[in-house]
């Protein structure tokens, strides 16, 4: 059961939260999550944790928020990586974990500081290095030095790119929206209504539920609101701005894609026979999940349209029953991908060896309140988000179902059913 769940801003990388690492939001999210719901700390039994560029002074992000948060010291962590699904796997790991028996209380979630990603160095450098330090006179520390050059010592930042393929996601998505004729205006509609949405919310009070006040440093002033969310764009100047991965025949820009960020979200699961017994009414259950993988070189982003179906047969139900529809918006050419295949009959029979289609979307349903075009994408903090958000939404609009399904790299999608309580 879904109990409560708070987040931090989400902030363009390198901005206000640039001091800020992601054991820090992390920290900074849970003790606000347990100062909210005022829970006895003692009464949780594990911290799970996504992320997916893990710092290597601290790669059990879980562990250290334990540590750092004021939390019994007894509690164990551990810290998963399943790409962009991170967090909402996480939330998947705790509500299995209650299902088992093994907890009663967990807090899940997951944070990504691209301001404070690990950048490598070379092969080279790394063992000159090495060598350097085991070196015990000057003639052999010389030696050691000796293969470095200026080229060698600078930095190679980490690349959003598949290992196996070499592409950047970008590229990747490039590829997707010409194979299934998704046009540029049509991902700037979707952009548009990205921040509309989010806006909306925002100026209705529903973003400030979920959202709360970080006070990063003494430079920085205190950050109370996503920073990405444009309440006054338009059409035409999403228009205006130039494709970003492909320059000459391209249709993803910076304005329909996903940004940069920093932040983090949390969630408080439990049995629901320890929320009653604690005198909490959670807001939603995790009722059913899938995970599945694709060939990437394929469609790479293409996961979701593989693991609703799933979700949708395990519970029974299609897709015009479910009430909210939540689809991570890595890109605007992903999220409209995926809905021509659950539209199509031709993805239908290739893809899911059935005649009909998966069903039709709702406009009306999807991304209610924005999505990561608008709001921002911490890698390992969306899940958990999304999560956060369409647990309360569904308690605010009295409904039942809430579907919400992220892409992740390495041609994975992962999708999970939310039911209001």
């Amino acid at each position: 059961m879904v109990v409560d769940g708070v987040r931090t801003p989400f902030v363009k990388a390198y901005t206000s939260f640039a001091e800020l690492t992601a054991v820090d939001l992390s920290r900074i999210a849970t003790s606000e999550l347990v100062a909210r719901v005022g829970i006895d700390t003692e009464e949780i039994d594990e911290v799970i944790m996504g992320t997916v560029l893990p710092s290597p002074h601290a790669p059990n992000l879980a562990r250290e928020v334990v540590l750092s948060a004021d939390l019994p010291r007894k509690i164990p962590g551990y810290t998963l990586g399943r790409a962009c699904a991170s967090s909402a796997q996480s939330v998947i790991a705790a509500a299995e974990g209650i299902l088992k028996g093994e907890y009663d209380v967990v807090i899940a979630g997951g944070a990504e500081s691209m301001s404070n990603v690990p950048v490598p160095y070379s092969k080279n450098v790394v063992d000159s290095l090495m060598a350097l330090s085991k070196a015990k006179s000057f003639p052999a520390r010389m030696k050691a030095l000796s293969g470095l050059n200026i080229e060698s010592l600078i930095p190679t930042p980490p690349s959003i790119a598949e290992y196996s393929t070499g592409k950047t996601m970008g590229q990747h998505c490039e590829i997707m929206a010409r194979k299934n004729n998704i046009s540029r205006d049509a991902q700037d509609e979707l952009a548009l209504a990205s921040h509309k949405n989010a806006a909306k919310a925002r100026e209705e009070g529903k973003t400030q539920e979920e959202v709360m006040t970080v006070y990063p440093s003494p430079k920085y002033s205190p950050v109370t609101e996503d920073s990405f969310v444009r309440a006054d764009t338009t059409k035409e100047q999403l228009g205006e701005l130039k494709p970003v991965f492909d320059k000459t025949y391209g249709t993803l820009s910076a304005g329909n894609s996903s940004g940069l960020t920093d932040g983090a979200a949390v969630v408080l699961l439990m049995r629901e026979s320890k929320a009653k017994e604690l005198g909490l009414k959670p807001l939603a259950a995790v009722t059913h999940w899938s995970t599945v993988a694709l060939d990437p070189e394929d469609q790479l982003l293409l996961g979701p349209a593989l693991c609703i179906p799933q979700v949708l047969d395990s519970a029974e139900i299609k897709l015009e029953d479910v009430d909210l529809i939540d689809i991570h918006e890595a890109f605007a050419a992903q999220v409209l991908s995926v809905i021509h295949a659950l539209e199509s009959e031709d993805f239908a029979k290739d893809y899911l060896d059935q005649d009909e289609i998966v069903g039709k979307v709702d406009r009306e349903k999807l991304n209610v309140n924005g999505g990561s075009i608008a709001l921002g994408h911490p890698f390992g903090a969306t899940g958990a988000r999304m999560v956060i958000g369409m647990s309360r939404e569904l308690q605010r609009r009295g409904v039942d179902r809430a579907l919400l399904a992220l892409c992740a790299a390495g041609g994975m999608g992962t999708a999970l059913l939310l039911e209001r309580i």
